[in-house]
């Protein structure tokens, strides 16, 4: 990868995201589409091109635990033991989100919030300075895609900007998620 494509990537990203459009990009778990997780207006944007119900669980990414801190009020301590523990990305439910679009908090008004490990997703996430949304690159009911080559059509052509990094390689990681309670309780939803 050539630093000018990263940069150009990063820069273009940046824009889109700013002016509530989304985007298609690779994080350390698969394809992703991106956007900004406090603009309600591109929360629906990628609802609708995953022709998702309001119910599914999206999942947001910040930048380090500082972000982490400042959209979720309570971020119990047992959490950092998680992160700095996880052998595999992790990405937890926290039960006091502050913030984030309210069409992306889930029915019981929780948030589900990864701390990137990806270097390209840190330095976007860095440089727009809010959490962005990474929902799968998949329509409602069909597969993960595996590589940028099985993302269905409709997805590539229903984002704003495609990302050209890491194209060519496979990324099939999907994240543990933990439910974290601030009244302690643990429920891991998927390992």
């Amino acid at each position: 990868m050539k630093k000018t494509d990263f940069s150009l990537a990063l820069k273009a990203c940046h824009n889109i995201l700013e002016n509530g459009g989304i985007i298609l990009y690779p994080t350390e778990t698969s394809w992703a589409i991106g956007g900004d997780a406090t603009n309600e207006k591109a929360i629906n944007s990628i609802r609708n091109l995953k022709q998702s119900s309001p119910n599914e669980r999206i999942i947001s990414m910040v930048a380090n635990d500082a972000m982490l801190e400042r959209y979720v009020a309570t971020v119990p301590d047992l959490a950092y033991d998680i992160m700095d523990l996880a052998t595999k990305p992790t990405s937890i439910i926290y039960d006091s989100p502050k913030g984030f679009a309210k069409n992306l908090l889930d029915v019981d008004g929780s948030i589900a919030v990864r701390v990137t490990t990806d270097k390209f997703c840190s330095y976007l996430i860095g440089r727009f300075k809010k959490p962005i949304v990474a929902a799968s690159a998949s329509i409602m009911g069909k597969p993960v895609p595996k590589s940028f080559k099985e993302i269905d059509a409709a997805i590539l052509a229903g984002v704003d900007y495609v990302v050209n990094l890491q194209q060519d390689i496979k990324i099939t990681n999907p994240s543990s998620i933990i439910k974290l309670g601030n009244d302690g309780t643990v429920k891991i939803i998927r390992q």
